[in-house]
């Protein structure tokens, strides 16, 4: 295993049994993001990053019953998390990497990421690996919810010209990676990207 995801399933590990309560009011804002990627019943969606599954409450809602939901995590300790708050009944749990997902080529609609992109070892690579696994027209969603000046103040640190989630660093990144931007939304209350897989 990396230095990289040991640091990560260090940090959110010894975060994971109180994640929920430490952010309480948040289920509005993941429902909202999660009507932004346009699902339909019958899609097949992937909340990649999942942690505890706040996400999949309502990418369950917005795909139905015939619909596949997928939450992958590379914390044990998160996993668990979801499954104690009985969010294994909305999806289905992996621990995996979203550097190589166990999943075949084109196999989803959509990718849901809520806080993902600032914790991805090798952002390019990975994003590239989200893109192998979603059909040509499919949605990634890149998702948190406060946006980067909000986020930067509680953690108490300054936004640099550097910040991945930035539009101007962001929108080549996707490019690069077989993503096109098709919005993007950095508000206090909530930072949403949303690209389309190309061809």
């Amino acid at each position: 295993m990396s230095d990289d995801h040991t640091h990560v399933q260090e940090f959110f590990g010894a975060r994971a049994a109180h994640w929920d309560s430490r952010f309480p009011d948040d289920g509005p804002a993941y429902s909202a993001a999660v009507a932004e990627l346009g699902l339909r019943e019958g899609d097949r969606v992937l909340d990649a990053g999942c942690g505890t599954g706040r996400a999949l409450t309502p990418l369950r809602a917005a795909v139905g019953p015939s619909g596949l939901v997928l939450g992958a995590d590379l914390t044990p300790a998160m996993l668990q998390a979801a499954v104690r708050a009985g969010r294994d009944r909305d999806g289905r749990l992996l621990l995996a990497d979203v550097a190589t997902l166990p999943l075949r080529a084109l196999s989803l609609d959509a990718v849901f990421a809520a806080g993902l992109v600032a914790h991805l070892p090798e952002p390019s690579g990975n994003l590239r690996e989200l893109a192998r696994v979603v059909r040509p027209g499919g949605v990634l969603a890149l998702f948190h919810p406060i946006g980067r000046a909000a986020l930067a103040a509680r953690q108490g640190r300054r936004i640099t010209p550097d910040d991945l989630r930035a539009q101007a660093n962001l929108r080549p990144l996707l490019a690069g990676s077989g993503w096109r931007m098709t919005s993007y939304v950095d508000e206090d209350d909530r930072f949403l990207a949303l690209a389309v897989r190309e061809s």
